[in-house]
């Protein structure tokens, strides 16, 4: 039937009525062949153990003899040609070699179908950047950022991912947190800043020294920001930025006497020595005032670079936060003043500044209460807190958290990462290494009112997620010290001074927390007992409950594998939406459930429930103590609170008193980027210059954000947002 060089005879087919033109299915067109029906059925052949090529032609013949048959007589669908080969196999008895031919043709069809699917992903791309995310701007690079993360994930589900994990994402029992980055880093980071500062450090292109003046200590301190992100998808933050900081005020400050001792001896050589006294007490003051200066000069520079300077090839600045309030040194009070009035200032024209994040740490001894030494900065942090949203309040007392003393920082939205069974329990050089959340309301949907089964689905889901969990840490734990250039390079994580530039991670990775994050625990309530925990008791102990439960799960998972599994309140951005979407495709529309276009956050009272703070914070408060991984609540307020700093301190105590762990107080803020005129604007034009250019910020999960930036599931939820407390 071939001749030697492979080519059917033509006096064997030639009373054959075969297609000249074969249709792929992109529709364009290409010449029948029939040797590559033969190679193909060899292909099939060879993957169950046949070697004979001979067969293949033969059957190849068969296969062209019931095209013949048909009417196809110019052009014939390859899709078509593949359905009849599929039964010649199976008619001729070549079983094996048939369904081997079927699977390649189904992974054929999946990559297909997987450029199919991505190409669209592409097209919404290029119309206008994703909103999973209101730190991404819209710029092309951002787009360009977006179109190799919508590639990779695909890459990654089709690849990588266990089919169990890939189907359970795809179909919305689990959502797999920065999928796109699943193999490449990790979340976040703790930075010792401190450490980096006084040693000096490289970004690639040449040694940085360390700096000698508090203003090059902050610029290095953005350097590092914008550098470490570039090695991690999450958030970069310093724990002890007051601290980190304040030995650079001593130098400034000695640096600043030094020289108006050196200009006042020029100019006065023949002082007295029993002047000496008050000249020094007037170089101290002149040189305290110089070094105050510098400071904030040093801080506003910070928060302007924070909010400018741009990572991952120009789509977004990082995602900064830092944590203050507790270092009762000249130097680390004078950080933590100075940064808050910057902060308070705003920027160039007195916009609000959208990073870094900041956490106020509050401590008995150190700054809650009159009579302590940084009192006057708790007080300043709250003024400024009731103008500019930040800063939150970070718990040092909490019952989870005062066994650590100061060590504890949250960062971003609300993650912490402290205890460790690996290592020592401490906040720097450590972070999250990967997150995954479960639907809440689709089990209790599913459960339909049982909790016998409510349980035992919850349970199968903990069981994949903790599976899913350690999948990537057995990729994450390969990846070598060359991967991270700046990370590892310049021995950022825990452990990695001993690392060398060919070493796996593993040893300093397990420092680090796997987290299990859950969404929507006030619409699941309702599924399972007709009301959420914020207007019924009982749905409260259950809620209670069932989040303790997640807890020991991730407690057990800790002790089983030795890695620090820590459950966490998810700050559901695109999530929320996104799940929502998904179960009334599947579910419907439910009363209480699924007739709104999101789902609450985390452990969250529902925000268009009305009910009064107090309340509220009590309702919240009992879970920060199960979600180790992070946790956050507020109260909405109708306006700025700056005036009234009596009411704001009082609703802090609450919080602090109720066992919170991080806590914050909402409000609108709107600014006019014409004038810079801010406060809550009602209409579309600024009152003092008519611009219509106004920014509207609001609080999305944990960060700040212009509202415009929020996807359509968080704009509707900020509008349904209900106000806590008008009075004064």
């Amino acid at each position: 039937m071939r001749n030697l060089a492979g080519e059917f005879n033509p006096m064997e087919v030639n009373n054959l009525r075969l297609p000249k033109k074969l249709v792929k299915r992109d529709g364009t067109i290409a010449v029948f062949d029939p040797k590559k029906i033969t190679d193909a059925i060899f292909s099939a052949a060879r993957a169950v153990g046949g070697e004979d090529y001979n067969i293949a032609q033969r059957l190849t013949l068969e296969v062209l003899r019931v095209i013949s048959y048909g009417s196809y007589d110019t052009s014939l669908d390859v899709e078509e040609v593949q359905n009849i080969v599929e039964k010649v196999l199976i008619e001729k008895g070549h079983a094996k070699t048939a369904k081997a031919y079927i699977l390649y043709r189904d992974k054929r069809s999946g990559i297909r179908e997987a450029r199919s699917d991505l190409m669209n992903a592409v097209n919404e791309i290029l119309k206008e950047t994703h909103k999973e995310n209101a730190n991404v701007s819209n710029s092309p690079s951002a787009k360009v950022l977006q179109i190799s993360e919508a590639a990779s994930t695909d890459f990654y589900l089709k690849r990588v991912l266990k089919p169990e994990h890939g189907q359970a994402h795809r179909e919305g029992n689990i959502h797999i947190h920065d999928l796109s980055w699943y193999g490449k880093t990790f979340t976040c980071l703790q930075i010792p800043l401190g450490r980096l500062l006084n040693r000096g450090f490289n970004t690639g292109n040449g040694y940085i020294r360390k700096p000698k003046s508090i203003r090059s200590a902050a610029a290095l301190a953005c350097i590092i920001l914008q550098s470490n992100q570039n090695d991690q998808h999450g958030g970069q933050s310093f724990a002890f930025f007051d601290r980190d900081l304040a030995p650079f005020v001593d130098a400034e400050f000695n640096r600043q006497r030094k020289m108006l001792k050196k200009e006042f001896l020029e100019l006065y050589p023949g002082a007295k020595d029993m002047d000496k006294y008050l000249i020094d007490e007037r170089i101290n003051k002149l040189a305290y005032e110089k070094t105050k200066e510098e400071t904030f000069q040093a801080m506003e520079a910070f928060i302007y670079n924070c909010n400018s300077m741009h990572s991952r090839a120009g789509a977004q600045v990082p995602f900064s936060s830092i944590a203050l309030g507790t270092d009762t040194t000249y130097g680390g009070q004078m950080i933590t003043e100075q940064f808050l009035l910057a902060y308070e200032k705003g920027l160039g024209k007195g916009e609000q500044p959208i990073f870094p994040n900041v956490g106020f740490k509050l401590k008995s001894g150190i700054n809650l209460n009159p009579g302590d030494r940084n009192y006057y900065l708790f007080r300043l942090a709250m003024h400024v807190a009731g103008k500019r949203l930040f800063p939150a309040f970070i718990n040092l007392d909490a019952s989870f958290n005062a066994k650590y003393q100061d060590e504890v920082a949250y960062m971003g939205c609300r993650t912490r990462v402290i205890a460790n069974v690996n290592g020592p329990e401490v906040t720097d050089g450590r972070g999250n290494l990967s997150f995954t959340t479960i639907n809440l309301p689709r089990i209790g949907i599913e459960a339909a009112g049982d909790w016998k089964n409510f349980y035992r689905k919850l349970d199968e889901t903990v069981d994949l997620v903790i599976d899913q969990l350690l999948h990537r840490y057995d990729i994450q734990k390969n990846l070598k010290v060359t991967d991270f250039p700046f990370l590892f390079g310049e021995e950022l994580y825990l452990g990695s001074d001993v690392l060398k530039p060919g070493d796996k991670i593993e040893k300093c990775i397990r420092n680090g927390t796997l987290s299990m994050g859950f969404i929507g625990l006030a619409e699941m309530l309702v599924a399972m007992t007709g009301k959420h925990h914020g207007e019924c008791e009982a749905a409260q102990s259950k809620g209670l409950e069932i989040i303790g439960h997640l807890r020991r799960r991730m407690n057990e998972a800790t002790v089983k594998h030795g890695l620090n599994f820590t459950l966490l309140a998810t700050p559901a951005e695109g999530l929320s939406g996104n799940f929502l979407k998904m179960d009334i495709q599947k579910f419907g529309v439910i009363k209480g459930i699924t007739d709104k276009e999101w789902y609450t956050n985390s452990f969250h009272v529902p925000v268009e429930y009305n009910m009064f703070l107090f309340d509220k914070i009590k309702v919240e408060a009992p879970y920060h103590k199960f979600c180790n991984a992070g946790h956050i609540s507020y109260v909405e307020m109708a306006s700025s609170m700056e005036h009234n700093l009596i009411a704001y301190e009082q609703i802090v105590r609450e919080m602090h008193t109720q066992d919170m762990g991080y806590f914050a107080i909402n409000f609108p803020v709107d600014c006019c980027s014409r004038c810079g005129h801010s406060g809550v604007i009602y209409e579309d034009n600024c009152p003092v210059c008519q611009s219509k250019s106004i920014k509207r910020i609001r609080r999305i999960t944990g960060y700040l954000s212009t509202l415009n930036k929020f996807n359509n599931a968080k704009k509707q939820e900020e509008k349904n947002r209900v106000i806590h407390f008008e009075g004064n």
